[in-house]
């Protein structure tokens, strides 16, 4: 018998940071991320309080590897699912695959998606690391928007754009390599909202005895909304 190669320190490092953030997710969900404490998540995990420091020198470098990798798996969801319905010129299809998604790992992941979504946490401000896992998810609305106007699929009864609100988002038709007819992105921006707002609402109780049915309730809002945007035919 030939002795196990023993791990690497590279690979020993790894394995400690998933330990740390897979505990740390835990302690997320008992006290809250404001309550987060790298001496408890260090005990938990073997370790003495000044070691692990020298995986997270802070707590908020700890919430920020936390909210990287939430974004990260949402957008995972997100994307998984759009791409799982294979007519791509069924736009009213992924639409409410996408929503769905959202929808979906919000519920499995309540404390993650409070993290991301609910109230800013105390003394915390998220460095750039945050934005391109962020942008994630509002960019498969967009790139749906995207394909939505190629396919002369058109929001219905639109109002004229301000041009201080055509100012307002100009930096997101910058970003995008198809922009979008000013009014119509306004529109996706809207819903964007609106899905994330609906989400917000049940997760947090806020529908409580006004919705009886909250999975109806959503399907039934998504449809809405993929009609609204002219992506039912």
């Amino acid at each position: 018998m030939f002795p196990m190669p023993s791990k690497s320190r590279a690979e020993n490092r790894a394995e400690q940071t998933r330990a740390i953030q897979q505990t740390a997710r835990r302690h997320l969900a008992e006290v809250g991320p404001a309550a987060l404490s790298l001496r408890a998540i260090a005990r938990e995990v073997g370790l003495v309080s000044s070691a692990v420091y020298r995986y997270f020198p802070s707590r908020d470098d700890l919430l920020t590897a936390l909210i990287v990798a939430a974004y990260d798996e949402l957008g995972d969801a997100v994307e998984a699912a759009d791409s799982a319905v294979a007519d791509r010129a069924d736009l009213a299809a992924r639409f409410r695959a996408l929503c769905h998604a959202i929808r979906d790992w919000a519920r499995a992941n309540p404390h993650e998606y409070a993290l991301l979504y609910g109230s800013p946490v105390p003394g915390y401000a998220a460095p750039d690391d945050t934005v391109t896992p962020a942008v994630r998810v509002s960019g498969a609305f967009m790139a749906l928007g995207q394909a939505a106007e190629r396919a002369g699929r058109t929001p219905i009864a639109t109002l004229p754009v301000s041009e201080a609100e055509k100012d307002a988002i100009a930096p997101i038709q910058d970003f995008l390599d198809d922009p979008i007819d000013d009014a119509h992105l306004l529109r996706w921006l809207m819903v964007w909202s609106a899905v994330f707002g609906h989400v917000s609402l049940e997760l947090f109780g806020h529908m409580y005895r006004g919705v009886l049915d909250y999975d109806e309730h959503f399907s039934q809002a998504v449809g809405q909304l993929a009609t609204d945007l002219g992506l039912v035919t």
